[in-house]
């Protein structure tokens, strides 16, 4: 009798087993196919971008008309956009495909740079119009290699889970079709941005700010040890390490970690003058014991300490008794909203928790800033008359197009609701309006 129970039990343990396998395998199933559709719909998307993009750009090569041409202008960067949105949901992650997005990115920049401008008073250059052609060119070799890849997909029912597979398994030797297809779209691209450096569609002012204020000589892994002791306030070299950047990183930097007990350090250093990019300490932070604003003290003179000079408090918030400051760089009155440096005390006994400063060393440089072409109160009048200003400030920000301007900053409230306001200070245009993110972000005048 018992040995009947124990199999009947046996039995529907396996029915049970098989039951649950079976399920498991059918959703598992169900995901890979819904990944799978989700990458077929993507790739014939993108081919089908491509295929328009080609279309529309052959267009405008025809037009004649500057009331037509801006319009058109809109849709290439509609295009591309949505482009750049397939490409992001193929599964390339590990398979380089950086220059198609550049390539796509650029060409998004130089539309949207024309479709917003006065085409009358400032038509397309002769530059501009060969640049144009090239890329009409280019884009038809980038639509039939994209072409040659779906008509073989479509006809070996090829599957890009197995492209994802393949990416994965880089070690082994793989005859993927696929890949070797969007490889060949790649080097296409490659080729035509290598021959088309200095077009005029190419780049935007932000891509020249590639660490311009990194100053001194560099620095040895232990002089870097010295300085990371200094910043993490620690006296000798236990539970410190140091690893010096390898190939492929934008700039030559030490990683330095520090680990004592509840306690842990990191830290990005510039080989070139041993300049600390980004600082984070993690640690338990008990009960605040000083002010806001005494933290902003604190963060201040830390940035003094640092040499930093001319910074100018931008905001402060506070979040789990932390203070977080963010610092612009002030050149004779005017806030320059790129060279920025964030700053964060713990409120229990004002230590320093956190530094970043990459975007001061990618942006920050002597300027030659012009003199505003309009009043400020020519540019207050372009504001929404429903907002109440409360402050008004000088400054350089990056517009749309990644382009530096100078800006009269407004803040102001309308309802419950607080808004920073950018008007153009040379010719009145509304650059930009930001809604502020709530009652903790406290403003402070200049030190």
């Amino acid at each position: 009798m018992v040995r009947w129970i124990l199999v009947a039990v046996l039995t529907i343990g396996i029915a049970g087993t098989a039951f649950w396998g079976y399920q498991e395998h059918q959703e598992k199933n169900a995901v890979l196919i819904q990944a799978e559709n989700t990458y077929q719909r993507s790739f014939h998307e993108l081919s089908y971008n491509i295929d328009l993009l080609h279309d529309k750009i052959g267009t405008t090569l025809a037009m004649n008309s500057k009331q037509r041409l801006s319009p058109q202008m809109v849709d290439i960067w509609r295009i591309t956009s949505d482009a750049l949105s397939n490409v992001g949901q193929l599964p390339l992650g590990l398979l380089p495909f950086n220059k198609t997005e550049e390539f796509l990115s650029d060409i998004g920049d130089f539309t949207y740079r024309t479709a917003v401008r006065d085409l009358d008073s400032n038509p397309l250059s002769d530059k501009e119009k060969q640049s144009f052609e090239d890329l009409y060119k280019q884009s038809g070799k980038i639509k039939d290699e994209l072409r040659q890849v779906q008509h073989i997909t479509l006809k070996n029912n090829l599957r890009w889970m197995d492209v994802q597979l393949a990416l994965a398994n880089q070690d082994e030797q793989t005859d993927n079709t696929i890949i070797d297809g969007l490889k060949t779209v790649e080097k296409t691209v490659e080729g035509y941005s290598e021959t088309n450096v200095d077009s005029g569609l190419m780049g935007t002012s932000t891509k020249d700010h590639q660490f311009k204020h990194l100053q001194g000589d560099k620095i040895s892994e232990s002089e870097a040890l010295k300085k990371a002791k200094s910043l993490f306030n620690v006296k000798d070299n236990n539970n410190i390490t140091v690893t010096k950047s390898g190939d492929g990183s934008d700039i030559p930097t030490y990683s330095v970690s520090y680990r004592n007990g509840d306690e842990n350090a990191y830290m990005d250093m510039a080989e070139q003058g041993g300049h600390p990019l980004t600082l984070l300490v993690d640690r338990p932070v008990q009960d605040k014991q000083i002010s806001l604003n005494d933290g902003q003290d604190k963060a201040k003179a830390y940035l003094d300490k640092l040499d930093f000079e001319n910074m100018t408090i931008f905001q402060s918030d506070e979040f789990d008794n932390i203070g977080v400051y963010s610092f612009l760089y002030n050149q004779d009155g005017v806030r320059v909203h790129s060279d920025a440096i964030e700053v964060k005390v713990a409120l229990d006994n004002g230590d320093i928790l956190g530094l970043t400063a990459r975007n001061y060393f990618m942006n920050h440089t002597d300027r030659d800033i012009p003199k505003p072409e309009i009043s400020k109160e020519e540019a207050e009048d372009m504001v929404n008359p429903d907002v109440k200003i409360q402050e008004d400030f000088l400054a350089v920000i990056d517009n749309d197009l990644g382009e530096e301007v100078l800006a009269y900053e407004f803040l102001g409230t309308l309802g419950n609701e607080t808004y920073r306001i950018f008007i153009n200070a040379m010719d009145g245009k509304e650059e930009k309006v930001e809604k502020l993110g709530g009652t903790e972000i406290n403003f402070a005048g200049n030190f």
